[in-house]
């Protein structure tokens, strides 16, 4: 009786260790992924110079599926993401980007990066939609970083698509041209040369009410 006893606390004392480390190693797991996202959050930097390599599709997929993430003014999820890996299109957005310094402006205002990620919302969906785009571009560059790729967000979305050449590209992808707005592009792609510092961070930047 006294072994049968033995070999029951045995048993249970094995149970509850077990527990305890599952339990130990998810907390661990969990504190790993919050290190993670943090570092993530605080070594990002705007990329400016892009090899000509483009990332896998797979990866340019989940980046794309982190942005669809962002929150959103009641979930009513405004914004729309146009991913751009072909060449000739990414070329035209460009040349449209440029155009908006003057008709003779003839640089790369994405930097030579070989993908974009046109960030639209639409404007009757919800009066935060201006917002919401911006979330899901503060997104879609984090998920940049976490995927190891160099990013930037490049103004002149919305003006590249009030012209008619941008207006032909929704409506060519059955999108409402006269609903959505531009919010941004976010450029991607593996970087060339030294990754950028950081910048100090201004002394006023947060104000404390205790």
């Amino acid at each position: 009786m006294k072994k049968l006893s033995l070999l029951l606390m045995v048993a249970v004392a094995a149970m509850m260790a077990s527990c305890c480390g599952d339990k130990c190693a998810d907390e661990n797991k969990n504190t790993t992924v919050m290190n993670t996202t943090m570092n993530d959050l605080l070594t990002r930097r705007s990329v400016r110079s892009y090899t000509e390599e483009v990332p896998p599709m797979e990866v340019i997929e989940e980046i794309c599926k982190a942005g669809t993430y962002a929150p959103t003014g009641m979930n009513r999820q405004a914004p729309i993401i146009i991913a751009v890996t072909n060449r000739e299109v990414r070329d035209r957005l460009s040349k449209l980007n440029a155009a908006v310094f003057g008709p003779d402006n003839d640089s790369d205002p994405f930097y030579g990066a070989p993908v974009v990620l046109v960030v639209l919302a639409d404007t009757t969906a919800a009066p935060t939609w201006k917002e919401d785009g911006s979330l899901v571009m503060g997104n879609l560059l984090n998920a940049c970083h976490a995927k190891g790729l160099g990013s930037c967000w490049i103004h002149r979305a919305k003006e590249v698509f009030e012209t008619e050449e941008g207006k032909a590209i929704l409506r060519d992808l059955g999108i409402d041209d006269t609903k959505y707005v531009g919010i941004g592009n976010c450029i991607l792609g593996y970087t060339a040369g030294d990754y950028p510092e950081a910048r100090p961070r201004k002394s006023n930047y947060i104000y404390w009410i205790k």
